[in-house]
């Protein structure tokens, strides 16, 4: 036989295949070769987390999860940006006012010396205002979600049982449980967060410096027309 039979070249027509004699070593990386095969083919054991599709328990979970880290990341914005800065402009503000007011004749100041640094302070503290009125709303809508995963668990533990709910990991390893036990701890920093804002809002409330401001700039200007 010509040695082009075993390739089934054209000097061999025929079209029964020539068994290829394996070697030990060669047979051991046939079988591994089949395991690799045969085991890119298996699918990842089969839990909630790597589901294809979620329960409505799973999706109101993810819902209410992702509205409180938005709630979160809306309030470092209000207090470490907006906060801040307002906060600093007010100061800026004020110590320019006094200054202003220390260094006028008979600490009367004219109105266009005061006039503009107090119409800023006053915004400022308007806007500052306005940030612990949206703290509080935040609070609240994160006391609300809370509730809602509250309520959720409950509706859970009716539907597939205290065991799903306490053990069953919604993604990867917290379980819906462990979620509704571990989001409220979060909240007392938040409350006490809310109270020291509350009190600064009091602390540069300048209403009496305020009046006494503009009780200074009407005695000087009737003081001017007489």
């Amino acid at each position: 036989m010509s040695r082009l039979a075993s390739f089934r070249g054209p000097s061999a027509p025929s079209t029964s295949p020539v068994p290829n004699p394996q070697s030990p070593s060669n047979k051991k990386k046939s079988r591994r070769s089949d395991a690799l095969t045969d085991s890119s083919n298996l699918q990842p054991p089969s839990s909630p987390s790597r589901s294809a599709t979620e329960s409505t328990f799973h999706r109101k979970t993810r819902a209410y999860l992702l509205e409180f880290k938005a709630i979160a990341n809306s309030w470092d914005d209000l207090v470490l940006i907006d906060g801040v800065r307002a906060a600093k402009h007010l100061v800026d503000a004020r110590t320019e006012l006094e200054n202003s007011i220390a260094l006028a004749p008979d600490r009367r100041p004219r109105y266009h010396l005061v006039g503009e640094k107090l119409v800023l302070a006053e915004n400022k503290i308007t806007e500052l205002e306005s940030i612990i009125a949206t703290l509080e709303k935040h609070f609240w809508r994160m006391n609300n979600i809370i509730d809602g995963l509250e309520a959720l668990y409950f509706e859970v533990t009716k539907a597939k049982g205290f065991q799903w709910a306490a053990k069953e990991p919604l993604w990867t390893t917290w379980s819906l449980e462990k979620f509704v036990v571990s989001i409220p701890s979060v909240l007392p920093a938040y409350n006490q967060l809310f109270t020291n804002a509350r009190s600064l809002s009091i602390l540069f409330d300048h209403t009496p410096r305020r009046l006494r401001y503009r009780e200074m700039l009407s005695l000087d200007g009737s003081s001017s027309r007489g």
